[in-house]
């Protein structure tokens, strides 16, 4: 599905980064190492990497893989984007400063909680977590992400894999959306930040 998706002309979901990129600027630091999973057609590796970070993007869509080293050769940045099913992909254990997953909803509470638990070890110890998505709200919404109520998150949701984490951000709300044709108009998001213990 994904790959049909993405195939299409044009970027899907725009070449602007996620707001909440923007919103949590001061996270993401000049020199940081940053995984960024299902990432899509490059556009927040791009940002990232236009900022200084060093980034790697796994994505499961070939066609997602091509336009994001277009759009980074655009922006004149060195991105390392990997083609991977990311349950099959060889994770690195505590390499990251950051894991990052945009609005990866693809998958229910069991298979999430795997992905979750992969990205913590892929962080270095001290390093942080960061994912942002819908809540079950976002059903009333319709305006992106799965028709699935159980792939969506609340805050009790990152209890089970982070509950070792210092929880920096953890909020849920509402706002306006604008990401290219797919991600239109008000939406039911969540943002979470953790740190890893040392």
């Amino acid at each position: 599905m994904w790959e049909e998706r993405f195939a299409q002309e044009g970027y899907l979901f725009g070449t602007e980064p996620v707001p909440f990129l923007l919103k949590y600027d001061n996270y993401f630091l000049k020199g940081q190492s940053v995984l960024s999973i299902a990432e899509g057609e490059g556009r927040n590796g791009v940002h990232l990497a236009k900022k200084g970070l060093s980034v790697m993007g796994v994505e499961f869509a070939p066609s997602a893989v091509s336009k994001a080293n277009k759009l980074a050769a655009l922006n004149k940045v060195d991105v390392a984007f990997v083609q991977s099913d990311l349950f099959e992909w060889n994770w690195p254990q505590n390499t990251f400063d950051i894991t990052l997953g945009l609005f990866f909803q693809f998958v229910g509470p069991v298979k999430r909680n795997v992905l979750w638990r992969k990205m913590l070890d892929a962080t270095c110890p001290g390093g942080l977590v960061a994912i942002h998505g819908y809540t079950p709200k976002q059903l009333q919404f319709g305006t992106g992400g799965p028709p699935h109520v159980e792939n969506m998150y609340t805050s009790a949701s990152f209890d089970a894999v982070f509950h070792d984490c210092d929880t920096l951000v953890s909020e849920e709300y509402e706002a306006k959306q604008q990401s290219g044709s797919a991600h239109v108009g008000m939406s039911a998001l969540i943002d979470f930040i953790a740190r890893k213990p040392f």
